[in-house]
Formats: C-alpha cells, sequence, structure tokens
C-alpha cells in the first residue's frame, strides 16, 4: 500500500506519461491534413484534365469528318496526275548524278499520337539508304524539328503555319512555286506523308513528282500530244495535285490520330480519378479515425487526473 503522500506524485507522473503521446498526434494529424488536400488537389487536376481530353476529342472528331470530305476530294486531283504518269510509263532516272528532292509533308500542331514521329522515321530510313543523293524540304514545324537534331544539313526549305486548317490547292499551289524556284536542279521530287487507311491506321508513303526531263523520255508521254512549252506548266501543276493530296490525307490522319490520343488520354484520366477517389476516401477515413484516437485518448487521461 502506498502512503497518501506518495499518491499525488505518482498521479503526476503517470499524467507526465501520458503527455508527449497527447503531444504527438497533432503531428499526426498535419501530415494527414496536408496528404489530403494534396491528393484532393491531384483529384481536381486530373478531373480538369479529363474534361479537355474529353472536349478535344469531340472537336476532332468534328473536324476529321470535314477533313474526310476534304481527302476525297483531293484525291481526284493527285490520281488523276498518277494515272498520266503511270500511263506514260515515267520512271526515275537512274543514271543521273542529280539529286531527289524529299518533300516531307506534317504539320505544326501535336498532341496525336506518333503521326510526325512515324513520317520522320520513315524519311531517315530514305535518308540513310542514300545519304548524299537527298535534299529535304519539310512542311510543317513538328518535322523540321525532329528531323533537324539528325539531317539539318540536307533541308533546303521549310515552310510553317501548316495544319491549322483543312488544305486547299492554293495552299499546295503556293508551296509549288516556292519549291520549284530553288536553285538546284533534281532528278525526281518525291512527296512523303501519311496515307489515310482507316480510322485507326495510316501509313507513310511517298508518291512521285517527276522533272521535265524524265516526263519527256517516257515511252508512252507522246501519245498526249503535249507541247514542250507546256510541259513546265504540266510538271509544276502535277507537282501542286500531289501536295494538295498529300496534305488533305495527312490532315485526315492527323485529325483521327488525335481522336484516338485523345480517347486514350481520356480513359487514363478516369481510371486515375478512381484510383485518387479510393485514396482519397480511405485517407479521409485515417484522418477521421486519428482524431476519435485522439479524442478518446485525452478523455482517458482526463479522467485519470
Amino acid at each position: 500500500m502506498l502512503s497518501r503522500a506518495a499518491r499525488p506524485a505518482l498521479q503526476a507522473g503517470s499524467a507526465a506519461a501520458f503527455r508527449p503521446a497527447v503531444v504527438a498526434l497533432p503531428t499526426l494529424q498535419n501530415a494527414n491534413y496536408a496528404t489530403l488536400r494534396e491528393i484532393e488537389g491531384r483529384l481536381k487536376s486530373i478531373k480538369n484534365i479529363s474534361k479537355i481530353t474529353k472536349t478535344m476529342k469531340i472537336v476532332a472528331s468534328t473536324k476529321l469528318t470535314r477533313a474526310q470530305r476534304a481527302m476525297e476530294a483531293a484525291k481526284k486531283y493527285g490520281a488523276t496526275s498518277q494515272q498520266v504518269f503511270d500511263e506514260a510509263e515515267t520512271k526515275e532516272a537512274e543514271d543521273s548524278n542529280e539529286k531527289t528532292l524529299l518533300v516531307v509533308c506534317s504539320s505544326d500542331k501535336g498532341l496525336c499520337g506518333g503521326v510526325h514521329s512515324g513520317l520522320s522515321r520513315a524519311a531517315r530510313k530514305m535518308l540513310n539508304e542514300k545519304p548524299n543523293d537527298y535534299d529535304i524540304v519539310v512542311l510543317g514545324e513538328k518535322c523540321k524539328a525532329q528531323l533537324s537534331r539528325s539531317n539539318a544539313k540536307q533541308i533546303v526549305l521549310s515552310f510553317s503555319g501548316i495544319g491549322k486548317n483543312v488544305p486547299t490547292f492554293a495552299d499546295a499551289g503556293a508551296i509549288a512555286d516556292q519549291i520549284s524556284l530553288l536553285p538546284t536542279e533534281y532528278k525526281n521530287t518525291k512527296v512523303l506523308y501519311n496515307k489515310f487507311i482507316n480510322a485507326q491506321s495510316y501509313q507513310p508513303i511517298a508518291i512521285d513528282a517527276y522533272n521535265e526531263e524524265t516526263i519527256s523520255q517516257s515511252p508512252n508521254f507522246a501519245q498526249f500530244e503535249i507541247d514542250d512549252e507546256v510541259l513546265v506548266n504540266l510538271r509544276e501543276y502535277a507537282l501542286a495535285n500531289d501536295l494538295f493530296w498529300a496534305l488533305a490525307e495527312g490532315h485526315a490522319v492527323e485529325q483521327s490520330a488525335r481522336r484516338n490520343a485523345m480517347d486514350n488520354a481520356s480513359k487514363n484520366a478516369d481510371e486515375m480519378i478512381d484510383k485518387f477517389q479510393i485514396l482519397y476516401n480511405r485517407t479521409r477515413q485515417s484522418v477521421i479515425t486519428g482524431e476519435l484516437v485522439e479524442i478518446i485518448t485525452g478523455a482517458a487521461a482526463s479522467e485519470d487526473q
């Protein structure tokens, strides 16, 4: 049995033993509140991203319909030029020492998956096969930035402002005029673009736009009865047709890829929202449990005193 004089000292010691736990709990609670605010802020930002990606998907779907109509119209221009060369059996001169001009048709806009990087890889593959036989013209800032890292010395001309609107024949004609003003005489011009296969797939492909000499030396070209004075205009017109075809089809591919990319981004954002919502609920429950423990511990300490 303890004496009455010893009991106050024992009670004071018991109260002191409880004090560190009571002081430590608010620190843990503040950390939980900080984590809870952090999760809440992250959850809010992901929800905002989901709204943006879903809106961009709707916009891309609307633009895709218009881009496909323009692509079908542009195909008639390009297919007509290619039909002339096919029937004339026009082929690239292999024994010529002149270079080939590679026109890469991309755009200035991103957020469309691997559309531009795939086009750049196809261009690099062609350049690596014959590194000294090509000069490059780049339409759009995306492929220009990618090709500048590896083939900057071969880029002789570039265009910006591509891809803002649906391409027109006037745009293609203006680009063809600038290309025709280049000082170097090329044996052939290859237009590299993304061919639209369906709404889910595409493929980089190159079409030929030949120079006057190659066209005139075609085996069956005489049957068209074209004067030599008109041959220069035919070559520029055929190049403008090919560029219009390539730009219109590439624009449709870009809109389709952007819609698919935004759809995937929206699905990923929704999955992240679900995970963070569960984490937020669990963290909030942990904070509430911590507060209850603090209340019960404080009440028990008060009773002991």
